[in-house]
């Protein structure tokens, strides 16, 4: 298991169907955590799950789409933790089925708030503790729409595409420094609630959360310090 004593992580989306799987893996691996969601009873309800001393986590209510909320938010596990090593972008989200010419544009400016401009705040937020620390890390999870763009989910594609543009520029920022921003790439996510829901489903496209999360381990740990600027494929 990898080993990740002391390092303070938030994870921004720790409420939703990935959250909590790395949320578990990261705390198993001695990882201290800030868990941000919009609801303060989510967050809470998956800090009491992880069954931590108050000491190692921070459940947090935030709305990222807040420059002065993602702010806060940064500060404030600043001054619990001392230090943060690591941010989690797990925010998700899906609008589309319509075709190019028709679909609401609504959407993409919906998909946009949800994926890109939460990303940019929190990064913005966190950029100076992540450049300080010497486990500097930033992980986007993605996917592959944002490199094979459809007729029908153009929306969701674009603005993935744009988070995983952003993410590389922010790799860039860290070229002098011991952080680094790397993305992983999946078709979709199988959480373990879709597994209770429908045992008998096969889902040969998705990728487990299970997996999802020991990946984000890993580009956590030393081993990956070498690592920055990255699109790492984790689906079939």
């Amino acid at each position: 298991m990898t080993d990740l004593d002391g390092r303070v992580i938030a994870i921004a989306g720790a409420g939703g169907g990935l959250g909590p799987v790395v949320a578990k893996r990261l705390a198993e691996a001695g990882a201290s955590l800030s868990l941000a969601d919009r609801s303060q009873e989510i967050a809470d309800s998956v800090a009491t799950d992880l069954g931590l001393h108050d000491d190692r986590v921070q459940p947090h209510a935030v709305d990222l789409l807040d420059e002065s909320a993602a702010n806060e938010w940064a500060t404030a596990v600043e001054q619990k933790f001392g230090r943060i090593d690591a941010l989690l972008h797990l925010v998700g989200g899906y609008r589309g089925g319509d075709p190019i010419h028709s679909f609401d544009l609504a959407d993409y400016d919906f998909l946009h708030a949800l994926l890109v401009r939460t990303l940019q705040l929190a990064t913005r937020a966190f950029h100076p503790a992540l450049t300080k620390s010497d486990h500097g890390r930033f992980l986007l999870v993605s996917s592959a729409a944002a490199q094979t763009p459809e007729n029908t989910n153009a929306a969701y594609a674009s603005a993935k595409a744009a988070a995983e543009a952003w993410t590389l520029a922010l790799a860039d920022s860290f070229a002098d420094t011991p952080a680094t921003a790397n993305i992983i790439v999946v078709n979709a996510i199988e959480t373990p609630g879709m597994r209770e829901e429908s045992p008998e489903t096969d889902r040969p496209t998705f990728t487990p959360a299970e997996d999802l999360a020991d990946a984000i381990a890993f580009l956590c740990s030393d081993s990956a310090a070498r690592m920055n600027g990255q699109r790492l494929s984790l689906h079939p």
